[in-house]
C-alpha cells in the first residue's frame, strides 16, 4: 500500500512539472516595459511559480538575505542601463537565469554567457517558461517545447 501511494505522489509530482513547470520556484523579473514585466509576471504565476519579484531598475535592487529568488529573467537593458554586470553576479552567484531581450544579436552576450539562453523579444510565452524551467533544472519537464540557446563560439 505504501508503495503505491508513493507511486501515486511521484507520479502526481512529475504530472504538476509538466503543466506547470515553474512549481514552486521564486523568479525574478528584471524589465523596465510596465506591461511587458506584468505580462511575464502573470506567465511565470500561471505555470505555477510561488512567487514573482519585478524589478524596472537596478538601482532598486537590494540583495535579499534568505536567497529570495530561484531564477531570473533578465532584460540586457534596464532603463537605459546594462545589466551584465548583475548578470555575472547571478551567475559567480550560482543563480539560474535567461535574458529575454531585444538585444539579441550581440556577440559580447553570447561570449559572457554561452551556456545561458537568450530569447529574443518579442517571444512567445511557452519558449520564455521553456527556457526558465530549463535554467531552473527541469529540463525534463520542457522536452516538448522549442527552446534555443544561443549558438557556441
Amino acid at each position: 500500500m505504501a508503495q503505491d501511494v508513493g507511486d501515486c505522489l511521484a507520479s502526481f509530482h512529475s504530472e504538476m512539472l509538466v503543466s506547470q513547470p515553474l512549481a514552486g520556484l521564486r523568479v525574478l523579473i528584471l524589465e523596465d516595459e510596465f506591461l511587458i514585466a506584468m505580462d511575464v509576471e502573470q506567465l511565470c504565476r500561471d505555470n505555477g511559480a510561488a512567487d514573482v519579484i519585478i524589478l524596472r531598475r537596478l538601482e532598486d535592487y537590494q540583495p535579499p538575505v534568505d536567497g529570495g529568488f530561484d531564477v531570473a529573467i533578465v532584460d540586457v537593458m534596464l532603463d537605459g542601463t546594462p545589466t551584465l554586470d548583475f548578470a555575472r553576479e547571478l551567475q559567480d552567484r550560482g543563480t539560474p537565469f535567461v535574458f529575454a531581450s531585444g538585444y539579441t544579436d550581440s556577440e559580447e552576450i553570447r561570449r559572457a554567457f554561452p551556456e545561458v539562453s537568450l530569447i529574443g523579444k518579442p517571444y512567445a510565452g511557452d519558449d520564455l517558461i521553456a527556457a526558465v524551467a530549463l535554467a531552473a533544472g527541469r529540463s525534463g519537464q520542457t522536452d516538448w517545447l522549442d527552446v534555443r540557446r544561443p549558438p557556441s563560439p
